[in-house]
């Protein structure tokens, strides 16, 4: 962070009292968190036996949350959101199953919203139940709270005929507000059936995270406060010894995580520090810091026809920068999300430009990944066709469509194969796999060479040659560690990306680093872990949108292609800010399956059974009453606007495509003109 010479406001901020509730607030650099870290060393200055809790995000109050449960006992192991869904998954079985004694007493009707679809019903339930998690709402206030509300809006349901909600509302969905009294009462059943069957799962879930000692820093920070509250004597000694908090990014901060900073230092929150972009109109004091120390960025803007010529203009110009003398550590590439931003990517180490994108990025996902992934499972089970047919149609072996279709084909002497296959096992590592009655074609064919005598000579001796190496990667499976097993494989069986030291080939040796930091974390945790376990936990990573990667791997000589949500509290000289345009920034808004409200209780989306609109008339209504896509768009503003305040000197913003008329969704890119 550069240094500051501290103007009135920021002193202000500084010489408030310590002991009093304090927020300093303020836009991207304004200088909060200069102020921020002068006033910690004011406190230790001044309390030298104190040990204030710094906190620089939400992030790390989980973190103390995790250690403090440590101190008094609790043996837990930190799990992230991934798994998270999958031990929540475990809760669903039954449901999915419909072996819930209320249905077969029928007490509850199967035919609730979102059944129908049940991995989208569980990715929907969970998302709602760790925003309960973060509201501090649990399983029995959620019912209830669900219950009352439901009882209060179809007693005496709003006028759904109103003028402004039929103006406000789609023509495709205004027939879900022409309902009959019968029709109601109908959704109201779906309904409190639906908060029932989501408050057991959610029952079960909390169960399962005190049962496993397996939690999230959510899950983690909730067991902390109630153990503090619980224990008053702890949270004053507590209090005693840190004697003062201090919090950046503190608009992030959680309706849990405030309710934990309460139980050490007090419900008035006393020598409490928040500093953020947001507002805190709770603090005894607030301090608002609205001159920007940061120089305003030049801005520049670039509407390309198709999504490739806007990436090859944007690599262009990152090109032109670094020729000019810019260090690579000082541009960027910021995005809305990293997820799929593999155009840009491939036209910066087009043009060798080493790049690797940082934020919500799947490492699991990245077709570098999945390459090294599938030599793995062939060593591990060649019979996982799947990945068998990657590692052939790659550009190690490059075996064409037609060898492929040889090798999917029965031998030339299909009974003798078979009476063979009943006395000799399969050289692999998972021999349990083996099922001579099974269909396994390709597998065999590629293991044993049953089909060499077809392929054409090229074929035949990658075929071999690949065979070779199998066999050796099978025996260094069984007495090396994990990570000299992968990389001995991906050293001889991946083919390099470019040239040696371009920057393909270097920005693929980085997303291979990331994919075996991961896989030897999860052993190390899990010391147990066979090597099908490792890969099975690799495969299911490799489907989920809540992975992540904070990018404390990326070279300095890299230009990083980092997200919004990462790019917060950095600073680059020059970025480009690409995909202004709605859809990719902002993203569309798509309201999920299951809403809740304090008052109304669940709000489903979906209109289950025998109704004849697609939406619930309490969605509609409740969605045009709390203007929830205004909403989200501002809340999309807010990040453009911070991706624009990370840049101190330069910065494009580009987007491809006809700009539209900004009704639906804003078009920051022609705001802006």
């Amino acid at each position: 962070m550069m240094t500051l010479a501290l103007d009135a406001q920021q002193q202000s901020a500084v010489d408030a009292p310590l002991d009093g509730f304090v927020a300093i607030e303020g836009r991207a650099g304004t200088g909060k968190s200069t102020a921020l870290a002068a006033r910690i060393e004011r406190a230790r200055t001044l309390e030298v036996s104190a040990q204030p809790l710094v906190a620089e995000s939400a992030r790390r109050l989980q973190s103390y949350a995790f250690e403090l449960l440590a101190t008094h006992g609790a043996i837990v192991q930190r799990i992230d959101d991934v798994e998270a869904e999958l031990l929540f998954a475990s809760a669903c079985e039954s449901l999915f199953e419909l072996q819930w004694p209320e249905f077969e007493a029928a007490q509850l009707d199967p035919e609730i919203p979102g059944l129908r679809s049940p991995e989208r019903f569980l990715e929907s339930a969970f998302r709602l139940i760790r925003k309960l998690r973060d509201a501090c709402i649990d399983p029995e206030e959620f019912l209830s709270r669900s219950l009352s509300g439901a009882t209060d809006f179809y007693a005496k349901p709003p006028n759904l005929a109103e003028p402004k909600l039929l103006a406000g509302t789609k023509q495709a969905y205004q027939d879900s507000l022409d309902v009959t009294a019968a029709e109601l009462q109908r959704q109201y059943r779906r309904e409190i059936d639906l908060a029932k069957v989501l408050a057991k799962l959610y029952g079960a879930y909390v169960d399962l995270v005190a049962e496993r000692r397996l939690m999230t820093g959510r899950d983690a920070i909730i067991s902390a406060t109630k153990l503090l509250r619980d224990d008053p004597q702890a949270a004053n000694a507590l209090r005693a010894a840190h004697r003062f908090a201090f919090v950046d990014r503190a608009e992030d901060l959680s309706p849990c995580e405030t309710a934990f900073l309460a139980a050490i230092f007090g419900d008035a929150f006393e020598g409490v520090t928040l500093c953020g972009d947001g507002e805190f109109p709770a603090a005894g004091t607030r301090i608002q810091l609205r001159h920007e120390h940061r120089p305003k960025a030049s801005i520049t803007l670039h509407r390309a026809k198709t999504l490739e010529d806007e990436a090859a203009f944007v690599a262009d110009r990152i090109r032109e920068w670094l020729d000019a003398g810019a260090p690579a550590d000082t541009l960027a590439v910021i995005s809305r999300s990293v997820q799929h931003v593999e155009a840009f990517e491939r036209a910066l180490l087009e043009r060798d430009v080493p790049a690797i994108a940082v934020g919500d990025v799947n490492v699991f996902a990245d077709r570098r990944a999945l390459d090294a992934l599938a030599l793995l499972f062939n060593a591990y089970d060649p019979f996982r066709h799947d990945w068998l047919l990657r590692t052939l149609s790659n550009r190690a072996l490059a075996l064409s469509d037609a060898s492929l279709a040889i090798l999917c084909n029965e031998p030339d002497n299909a009974q003798a194969a078979l009476f063979v296959a009943d006395q000799e096992p399969a050289p692999t590592a998972r021999a349990s796999r083996w099922d001579p009655k099974r269909d396994l074609r390709l597998g065999w064919n590629v293991v044993r060479g049953d089909r060499d005598d077809a392929l054409t000579p090229q074929a035949k001796e990658r075929l071999q040659r690949f065979r070779a190496l199998r066999l050796r990667w099978i025996e260094i499976a069984e007495t090396a560690s994990l990570e000299t097993f992968a990389r001995t494989v991906w050293s001889e069986g991946l083919a390099r990306e470019g040239a040696p030291d371009s920057a393909s080939a270097r920005a693929q040796q980085v997303v291979l680093a990331r994919l075996l930091a991961r896989l030897t974390a999860f052993s190390d945790e899990n010391p147990r872990a066979t090597l099908g376990e490792i890969l099975d936990y690799a495969e299911r990573r490799s489907d989920s949108d809540l992975e992540s990667c904070e990018g404390g791997d990326v070279p300095p000589d890299f230009v990083r292609i980092v997200g919004v949500d990462a790019a917060r509290g950095c600073e680059f000289e020059r970025a480009v800010v690409i995909g202004a345009a709605p859809g990719t920034f902002p993203r569309w808004y798509a309201p999920d399956t299951f809403l809740f409200s304090l008052r109304l209780g669940m709000i489903p989306k979906e209109n289950a059974g025998e109704g004849a609109a697609a939406r619930t008339a309490k969605f509609t209504y409740y969605v045009h009453r709390i203007k929830a896509r205004e909403q989200y768009n501002q809340r999309e503003r807010r990040a453009f606007v911070n991706a624009l305040r990370r840049v101190r000197e330069a910065v494009v913003v580009t987007a491809h495509g006809r700009a539209t008329r900004g009704i639906t969704a804003p078009e920051f890119l022609e705001e802006l003109r």
